[in-house]
């Protein structure tokens, strides 16, 4: 019996300039989690999780657990995942052994809030597959494949970015320059070893949910459109990023704070935030902490100053639905 796991994420800096040949910083979130468990079975079966059944005490129950959780739940995914694993195995020349299995699954990762909620799904099992059949895939390439799962084999918009850092785990500065990416299909990756972490939270509505889908292809048509603005961004976004990377690592949690900032107020000027994201960001900065989009909306990312601090960002935007949390970062 193989029982794997994959944390959530949120993207620190730079975000969403990862699937555009840019440079961003994310780090992993211990405090959720998604467990893959996988065993010998005398057929293939993926077992639903709560997510996955079809049945709810109301109608009103139905309308705010699809809000929350989509439409779809995990088994699709993990389907997918089986397909592009076997299609990759066989372009490598890996004979996988002809021994079936039975895949279950759990998260507590909150859904469509832009914190790696699927990808820490695919991940986890990935890295089950891995130790079942004896593969041995290199951390870049599991990102990959990752993605390739979403892209591939569901057509979602997606980068880079939320499959390396929950595959490296910790906080990584990834670089992903088009020459790498066209030549080898993936960047340069380094998982930053901070002396000391900046006092970050985590804040996410837990009444909104959107899907990062809609996000990412409208910014993909408008870049590969030849957008100035969306280009001039996504290379501003990659300077944001080689900033904050000193900056961590010199200790600069001033010029940290700013770059965060300076990360979202760019976003505005090329994307419609809508108003209860907005109004998240906004309640956070009231406080005087420091905020941005973890993602592609839902979720917010920041700095704060002391515990002090905490307890009244925490206090105040509890009182507007929105759950705030101290990350657990992995430190290598």
């Amino acid at each position: 019996m193989i029982e794997t796991a994959a944390f959530a994420r949120a993207g620190l800096l730079g975000n969403p300039s990862d699937g555009y040949f840019g440079k961003t910083i994310a780090f992993t979130i211990e405090n959720f989690v998604s467990r893959t468990l996988l065993y010998p079975s005398r057929r293939i079966e993926i077992k639903p999780s709560a997510g996955d059944i079809p049945i709810w005490e109301s109608l009103q129950d139905l309308h705010d657990n699809t809000r929350w959780r989509g439409y779809y739940g995990g088994i699709r995914i993990i389907r997918a995942l089986l397909m592009r694993f076997t299609d990759y195995c066989a372009s490598e020349g890996i004979a996988l052994k002809n021994h079936n299995f039975t895949i279950e699954y759990e998260s507590n990762i909150p859904l469509r809030l832009g914190l790696g909620g699927s990808s820490a799904i695919i991940m986890a099992t990935l890295r089950a597959l891995m130790q079942y059949f004896e593969v041995d895939i290199s951390l870049a390439r599991q990102a990959n494949l990752v993605l390739e799962t979403e892209t591939r084999e569901l057509a979602v918009r997606a980068g880079l970015q939320d499959r390396v850092v929950q595959a490296y785990e910790g906080l990584v500065f990834m670089n992903f320059p088009r020459d790498l990416m066209e030549q080898r299909g993936y960047g340069e990756y380094e998982v930053l070893a901070v002396p000391k972490l900046p006092n970050f939270y985590v804040a996410y509505r837990t009444k909104l949910s959107e899907g990062t889908e809609v996000f990412h292809n409208d910014l993909h048509q408008r870049y590969y459109g030849g957008e100035k603005a969306v280009i001039d961004a996504m290379g501003k976004w990659a300077e944001i990023a080689q900033q904050g990377r000193q900056a961590l690592l010199q200790g600069d949690t001033t010029k940290l704070g700013n770059l965060i900032d300076t990360n979202f107020d760019l976003r505005k000027t090329i994307s419609r935030i809508s108003p209860a994201n907005m109004q998240m960001v906004n309640a956070a900065r009231q406080c005087g902490a420091t905020a941005k989009f973890a993602g592609s909306g839902g979720a917010i990312v920041g700095t704060y100053s002391d515990e002090d601090h905490f307890d009244r960002l925490r206090e105040s935007l509890m009182q507007q639905d929105i759950a705030v949390i101290r990350p657990q970062i992995s430190k290598h």
